[in-house]
């Protein structure tokens, strides 16, 4: 779907490895506008839209693995907050 590999929770897509690079992240909607004012997190936009509830993190913002866990983990944290597929 996302043209990288996903890591689902109960179902739910959680996190995604960009086959463009970087990671695409799972978020609560009403978190998007937050997420997207840090640095190198931006909309993800697919079909030319911009996709709420889900950002991209640029692999600058992933270079350790602390800033990888805290993105895994919130993206993991609200898949798992949604209802089982």
């Amino acid at each position: 779907m996302f043209g990288g590999l996903a890591f689902l929770v109960g179902g739910n897509m959680a996190v995604c490895v960009s086959g463009q690079g970087g990671l695409m992240v799972r978020v609560p909607a009403e978190e998007t506008e937050a997420l997207i004012a840090r640095e190198h997190v931006e909309p993800m936009v697919m079909a030319g839209r911009e996709t709420r509830g889900w950002i991209r993190v640029a692999t600058e913002g992933l270079t350790t693995t602390r800033q990888l866990r805290a993105w895994v983990d919130r993206g993991t944290r609200h898949a798992a907050s949604l209802p089982a597929k």
